[in-house]
């Protein structure tokens, strides 16, 4: 992977970890930097699954994979927002 390509993929990243995040309802308890990761995993496993469907590649906006990666970023921010609740 080029350089351009990991620069992307944090930006990328922390725009579906923003937006999963606005999804949750309530504050969260978590930072930035974990919001920015959680964003990254999200986009990648999005990505995947995506792909395996068959939706990754349409014309125009992607809606459906963004969607897919919103919901898996929404999901780990609720995720370790409870872990750390516990702790």
């Amino acid at each position: 992977m080029e350089i351009s390509g990991i620069i992307s993929a944090i930006v990328i990243g922390a725009i579906i970890g923003v937006l999963g995040r606005l999804v949750v309802p309530g504050r969260q308890h978590i930072g930035v930097f974990t919001t920015i990761l959680i964003g990254i995993a999200a986009a990648l496993v999005g990505a995947l699954i995506a792909h395996a469907l068959g939706v990754d590649d349409t014309k125009g906006v992607d809606w459906i994979e963004w969607l897919i990666q919103i919901g898996l970023a929404a999901l780990g921010v609720v995720a370790v927002d409870r872990a750390r609740a516990r702790h």
